[in-house]
């Protein structure tokens, strides 16, 4: 099964911490580094599904009592409520009602050899890209088909991004939101073509203030299905565990220099829009495809190519896409890929088995991805199907023995489970409020720009020892 990650990052300005809006700048100058722009990703084939990994036997490391004790009670969840019987111990996707009926679609493992079987990742060069506002630019991997791979791809972006970024005078910062600002950021200027140009003026139009400051910056994960039929239906099984994502991933708890209160801050800005969230339940792409035309006509998005749910089947690749996660370090990054992946594998096998999703109520939804922005992991959440407040770290102990039978397939076990267990022990928020008690909210910036850009400080000691 393929995947591939876009991240998207603030550039700021290293004497006031603010962002700057200099995206043309920093992306002229990557591209015209030694390592010219290619690769990112592709528009076709390459996203064909790919074998799997060895197995992996390494035990999950449980971070704390409490988890174990979540583990050891969630283990035998096959035998009862409140899934029933799934494919891997009866997690989330099997005997709920929603989902009109059993699906015929290709095994999981027949899908992984549909197409052609990928070594490793094609393309290695990550695709470097403008975004709406010029304080923001994109990294996109290539096609990926191991978490090894993926990982060399998200350093390389990061490091070319990072150092155009300083010889323009700018640091990289991956993060959820500002931590400071101050007005409306200067928009990117419009793509060369005419239909890009009139689709960026018609997004201002149409949202007005909401845009104008929106300088959020997530994590889209995409993962390669055999086509988009299918994608809808993972999707509707995707479901569950989006808010749970967003809960591993938050970290933005910081907003015009005051601390929210929220881990985060870049979901709570996101329900400015319409129809952010976990998406509606879909009978099948054509019902996709309709109620997407139905929200241009109403005028609530402009075009077909946009959506703000947390999870879609993309309108140009045979992915699904996963756009839960905050922007994050490379790690959380990583965690979000192996996590999307072994959730589409264990839904594929589900969809293969008939097994409709199981039903999670809109309402509940929206609770669970709001207590996630607020809480993350250090605080209740709420279980999508059993409707009510439980700790974060039992839903995530729920997830993961959801997908651990996939993760150990394709080999991916070990490294997830110590990515999980280091989530688990320290949160961004909690990094970044750490630095704001030591420094204020300068300090937290600096405290993130060293850890997206560790070529950062060695940069600023060669300076100083210059002048």
């Amino acid at each position: 099964m393929t995947m591939g990650v876009e991240e998207e990052f603030l550039l700021i300005d290293p004497e006031t911490r603010m962002p700057l809006p200099l995206a043309g700048d920093v992306l002229r100058t990557a591209h015209g580094g030694p390592s010219a722009c290619g690769g990112g990703l592709p528009f076709g084939a390459e996203w064909a599904t790919a074998p799997p990994r060895a197995h992996a036997t390494a035990p999950w490391p449980p971070p704390s009592e409490t988890a174990r004790e979540h583990m050891a009670e969630l283990a035998p969840v096959a035998a009862g409520a409140p899934y029933g019987g799934g494919a891997h111990g009866g997690g989330p996707y099997g005997g709920g009602p929603h989902g009109g009926g059993p699906h015929t679609g290709p095994s999981r493992a027949a899908a992984r050899h549909s197409g052609p079987l990928l070594e490793g990742p094609i393309g290695t060069t990550p695709m470097l890209k403008a975004e709406f506002l010029a304080t923001q630019v994109e990294s996109a991997s290539g096609v990926c088909t191991r978490l090894e791979g993926l990982r060399s791809q998200l350093l390389a972006g990061r490091r070319r991004l990072a150092e155009a970024a300083r010889t323009c005078g700018a640091r990289l910062v991956s993060v959820g939101n500002p931590v400071l600002s101050d007005g409306d950021p200067v928009p990117s200027p419009p793509p060369q073509s005419e239909n890009g140009a009139d689709r960026y003026a018609r997004i201002r139009d149409l949202f007005a203030g909401a845009v104008a400051d929106y300088q959020a910056c997530g994590c889209h994960v995409h993962v390669g299905v055999p086509d988009r039929e299918t994608a809808v239906q993972v999707v509707n099984r995707l479901r569950p565990w989006l808010p749970t994502l967003l809960a591993l991933s938050a970290n933005s708890p910081f907003d015009h220099g005051r601390d929210t209160g929220c881990h985060s801050w870049r979901m709570i800005a996101q329900g400015r829009f319409p129809g952010a969230g976990v998406p509606p339940v879909f009978e099948s792409v054509e019902d996709y495809d309709a109620q997407i035309a139905r929200l241009v006509d109403c005028g609530a998005v402009v075009d077909e190519q946009m959506t703000f749910w947390l999870a879609r089947p993309s309108q140009h690749l045979p992915t699904v896409e996963v756009r839960a996660a905050d922007a994050g370090t490379v790690d959380g990054t990583l965690l979000q890929a192996a996590l999307t992946r072994a959730l589409v594998d264990t839904a594929l096998e589900d969809l293969a088995e008939g097994r409709p999703p199981v039903r999670v109520r809109d309402t509940v939804a929206a609770a669970a991805v709001w207590c996630a922005a607020r809480y993350g992991l250090r605080g209740p959440a709420v279980h999508p199907v059993a409707e009510r407040r439980v700790p974060a770290a039992e839903l995530v102990a729920e997830l993961y023995n959801v997908v651990r039978p996939a993760l150990a397939e394709r080999g991916d076990e070990a490294l997830t489970s110590r990515l999980l267990h280091e989530a688990l022990q320290q949160t961004g928020p909690e990094r970044q409020r750490d630095a704001a008690a030591a420094g204020g909210p300068t300090a937290v910036v600096d405290q993130l720009i060293a850890v997206t850009d560790p070529g950062a400080a060695r940069f600023h000691a060669a300076s100083h020892v210059e002048a």
